[in-house]
């Protein structure tokens, strides 16, 4: 019987660990640091957390958790959506995603190149961009859906990130 109480704590414990380290690795700070990082590597200034921002990125999360389909909302912002399907995909994964689009962006030609996809990129390093909002909602079957917002927007057709 020991043994049993033993063991069952020993998982709650280490669930609450996984949970708690999965929560730390959400927070407006953990998509700031993503997105500075990188911005940094280019000389663009750092973008600030705005509260109105991300509230519409929850807004708009949350009624993405039916389907978790990566439709963009259309708003005043711009934006890159993520999910995975993974407990352990975080706000550091999903900015990471889109970062890592960074080699198919071609500043000399300002295209995507090989047909790949860099416009995720070029949103996270926008030289207007200032403020950031972003949401992680976990959605109805299962999976997680981040969505980050910008202000300003990005990504003007024939217009240089940086």
């Amino acid at each position: 019987m020991n043994s049993f109480k033993t063991r069952t704590l020993l998982i709650v414990s280490i669930s609450f660990l996984v949970i708690a380290v999965t929560n730390a690795q959400n927070t407006p700070q953990d998509y700031l640091n993503t997105h500075n990082t990188a911005r940094a590597q280019v000389g663009v200034a750092n973008l600030v957390w705005d509260t109105t921002v991300a509230n519409y990125a929850l807004t708009y999360a949350n009624s993405r958790k039916a389907d978790c389909s990566l439709t963009h909302s259309n708003g005043p912002y711009g934006e890159n959506l993520a999910k995975g399907s993974s407990s352990s995909f975080s706000a550091i994964s999903a900015v990471n995603l889109w970062v890592n689009e960074k080699p198919y962006y071609n500043y000399t030609t300002n295209k995507c190149t090989g047909g790949q996809q860099c416009l995720h990129y070029t949103q996270v390093v926008w030289r207007d961009s200032t403020k950031l909002g972003c949401a992680r909602v976990q959605c109805n079957n299962g999976w997680w859906f981040v969505s980050c917002n910008y202000n300003a927007p990005g990504n003007w057709v024939g217009e240089y990130p940086y």
